[in-house]
């Protein structure tokens, strides 16, 4: 009996392994499924020499002011939260300017302030609430507030607003955007193209729509998103850098993807606060530099 029992013990362990190692081989298969081939940490072999000339000489910001403007106190068509550097009042110079687009989860009207106020608890509007704020340059920050879906046009139409309220450098403006905020920046730039008035785009967890990669053939990208994201597929973003890269057109600028494994939904929080530098999958490119250096090394002709 004794025998037996050994026997059996080890014909379990053996089943175990087994199923072990199947769990491992299926994993991988799934992995592998989602890989590209390998690309070099950074792509963009192709990109023009940096050239921050016209903002190297910008005032350092030792932290500004970030006010809320509710919906129908302006022009502009949505509430939103704008964060102005420490010199900009007391001088002439135009600034960078950053848009973040917030998720699903937080659409309100505007209207009153605690609405408004759910657009920092994330993005670079976020990281100003808390102190967290320093980017090489200095930078004026907007996060508007929308009740619905994205709409590019009114997006395109804030920007506008945004041009004509503050001192933007209008060779320096930048969308960002997660969730339904990814949707919203991707669209953007798919209705627009080169017309669009920004310089460099960053869609977290989004989707786009591979039939109009052709808009993106001038514009830089750089997309993140979770492996294991079960609100939008990574193939959101996945399936829309191959469909840049696989233009049939010399792009003025390589599309960057970074995948995080075994993260979810929420890879925004990581991206915004630099905090997922070195998680990405090895076989996209590598999260090793800030997004907001990343966006300061364009500038729109």
């Amino acid at each position: 009996m004794k025998y037996v029992t050994i026997i059996l013990t080890c014909l379990g362990l053996s089943l175990l392994f087994t199923l072990n190692a199947c769990d491992k081989d299926s994993n991988k298969a799934i992995e592998e499924e989602k890989e590209l081939p390998a690309e070099s940490p950074d792509n963009n072999n192709k990109d023009k020499v940096a050239d921050y000339s016209d903002i190297e000489s910008l005032p350092a910001d030792t932290g500004g002011e970030q006010l809320a403007y509710l919906k129908g106190t302006t022009a502009a068509s949505y509430g939103y939260y704008a964060y102005t550097p420490s010199a900009y009042h007391q001088g002439t110079e135009e600034y960078p300017l950053i848009i973040s687009l917030h998720g699903a989860g937080k659409r309100g009207d505007g209207t009153d302030l605690d609405d408004l106020k759910k657009v920092l608890w994330l993005g670079p509007g976020n990281l100003i609430k808390k102190g967290e704020w320093n980017p090489t340059y200095p930078a004026i920050v907007v996060a508007p507030l929308t009740a619905t879906n994205w709409d590019a046009k009114k997006v395109h139409a804030f920007i506008q607003y945004l041009m004509d309220t503050y001192r933007v450098n209008k060779q320096r403006i930048y969308l960002t955007g997660n969730s339904m905020g990814g949707f919203g920046t991707w669209n953007y730039i798919q209705e627009y193209g080169d017309q669009a008035l920004v310089a460099a785009i960053i869609p977290i967890c989004g989707k786009g729509n591979p039939d109009l990669a052709h808009q993106f053939t001038n514009i830089p990208v750089w997309a993140f998103h979770g492996i294991d994201d079960n609100t939008v597929d990574v193939y959101g973003s996945i399936d829309m850098v191959k469909a840049i890269k696989a233009l049939e057109v010399d792009l003025t600028y390589t599309p960057k993807l970074t995948l995080y494994p075994g993260v979810g939904h929420d890879c925004w929080t990581m991206t915004y606060d630099g905090s997922g530098m070195g998680q990405g999958n090895p076989n996209f490119d590598a999260f090793d530099m800030s997004i907001y250096d990343w966006l300061f090394r364009y500038k729109k002709e």
